[in-house]
């Protein structure tokens, strides 16, 4: 196990608690008989990764991590948030088929009843648990083959590596509702009267309306954030 990862196992079983700062880089060097500059690499990928904020002057401060970092502004694929997470995830696909999309599904990506589109329902595992329910409607026109085994690798991955699209930007509604049938038999709320419902409309680099996604999150797991500069 490498530097980084034991860092990380150290903070997820609160050996070094939040807010509490971790031992000095010489300190860090002497106890793993490393280089200081291997363990600034350490401690570089735990501050890009949420674990810890350096703080001038007082050192490398832990951040909590009961929740994982959502960016709300970004158009990024849950294969490379959880990468990002350093978290054992698993990708259950409930649902995978070609239909006409209902009314509403007609109104959100601006389609006629005769157009279709691909529906992906996939349930996100974490650490056992599943917390994620992700409803994915991609337009045919654009996306003319899908299968499980994309469903549960990467979508994205997929559609920019293999079928050559350039996924550009995305306009994103957040609500919070009360879970439905479906949710609770997909995902483990026991206890939980409310999701966290992220809705993605997302075009391609001409434009194109080519995806719609109902993103529903069990909302204790989760912090959603942005950055803003004035």
């Amino acid at each position: 196990m490498g530097i980084y990862e034991e860092l990380v196992d150290s903070i997820k079983m609160n050996v070094y608690k939040e807010g509490q700062t971790l031992p000095s880089e010489n300190e860090l060097a002497e106890t793993f008989q490393t280089s200081r500059e291997t363990i600034r690499k350490a401690l570089n990928l735990l501050s890009q990764n949420g674990f810890i904020q350096k703080v001038r002057g007082k050192g490398s401060v832990v951040l909590d991590v009961d929740k994982f970092n959502f960016p709300v502004s970004g158009l990024v694929s849950f294969k490379e948030v959880s990468k990002a997470m350093g978290e054992a995830t698993k990708t259950h696909v409930n649902e995978l088929s070609l239909i006409h999309p209902e009314l509403y599904i007609q109104e959100a990506m601006q389609l006629d009843e005769e157009s279709l589109v691909w529906y992906v329902s996939r349930s996100r595992e974490f650490s056992g648990e599943r917390i994620i329910l992700d409803k994915d409607y991609l337009y045919y026109g654009s996306v003319p083959r899908l299968t499980r085994e994309i469903c549960e690798d990467s979508i994205y991955a997929y559609l920019e590596g293999e079928v050559g699209l350039t996924i550009s930007f995305a306009k994103k509604e957040i609500t919070v509702e009360e879970p439905t049938s479906e949710d609770r038999t997909l995902l483990d709320l026991e206890g939980f009267a409310n999701v966290v419902v992220i809705k993605n409309y997302v075009y391609l680099d001409d434009a194109t309306l080519f995806q719609y996604t109902e993103s529903r999150h069990r909302p204790d797991k989760f912090r959603f954030v942005d950055f803003a500069r004035r």
